[in-house]
């Protein structure tokens, strides 16, 4: 909820997805997650003028400009480990293809290419891969087959996680529970397997880990710049 432009990141984010044609959401909440709740449950009413009749209470939404979003918002633990997360909301995402993201990174990939992409291949899951900045951990690929992972190497470049998944409904099998973190094991054993492939995105991509990324980020915003919302608007 961290804002970015006078909005929080997390509206950034389903603005990438939107402009795909993605604008179904599931928000797995934890820490916080009522001030998440809070803020798109009265977000119709703050992008509409309102017209209140006193007498009888009667309220009118007038020139509303709200995005033809659904947002449901789960509490998934305060304590759970990401693939946890993803294993709680299993029920809301019904039996079909789905994307997976954090909720932190903005990118100007375009989400369609990465799910036709990931259709074409027929894998249970399939990253966005991105250049390394040389400080993540390193993906082994073959083609555009993932082989495994390798953290944080030393003075070596390559291709790392870019947080944009989409993802088979088989991928929950591989998260054992709360304790289960999405990008260790679930992650591991799917390249093992041979069923994860990278998608290769060569543009935009910036995660918010730190308060230097929000303040380039809100410069992005504030000169005009910021590639994620040229995707969106595109």
């Amino acid at each position: 909820m961290v804002e970015v432009g006078g909005e929080p990141i997390l509206s950034h984010i389903m603005r990438i997805y939107a402009a795909s044609g993605f604008n179904d959401f599931v928000v797995c909440c934890g820490y916080k997650g009522e001030i998440i709740k809070e803020y798109y449950a009265s977000y119709f009413l703050r992008n509409s003028d309102v017209q209140v009749d006193l007498n009888t209470g009667e309220v009118n939404y007038l020139n509303t400009c709200a995005e033809d979003w659904k947002v449901t918002m789960i509490d998934t633990g305060q304590d759970t480990l990401t693939g946890g997360r993803l294993k709680r909301v299993a029920p809301y995402l019904g039996n079909e293809t789905f994307s997976l993201t954090y909720g932190d990174g903005v990118s100007d990939v375009k989400v369609r290419d990465i799910y036709d992409f990931h259709k074409k291949h027929g894998k249970l899951a399939t990253v966005m891969a991105v250049p390394s900045p040389g400080r993540f951990g390193i993906l082994e690929m073959d083609g555009p087959e993932v082989n495994a992972f390798r953290e944080k190497p030393t003075n070596e470049m390559g291709f790392i996680n870019g947080g944009f998944f989409i993802l088979e409904p088989g991928v929950i099998d591989y998260i054992e529970g709360d304790s289960t973190t999405w990008e260790r094991d679930p992650l591991e054993r799917l390249a093992a397997d041979g069923q994860l492939n990278a998608f290769i995105h060569k543009g935009f991509w910036k995660p918010m880990d730190t308060l230097r990324d929000k303040m380039d980020l809100e410069a992005m915003v504030r000169n005009g710049t910021a590639p994620w919302l040229k995707t969106a608007r595109a």
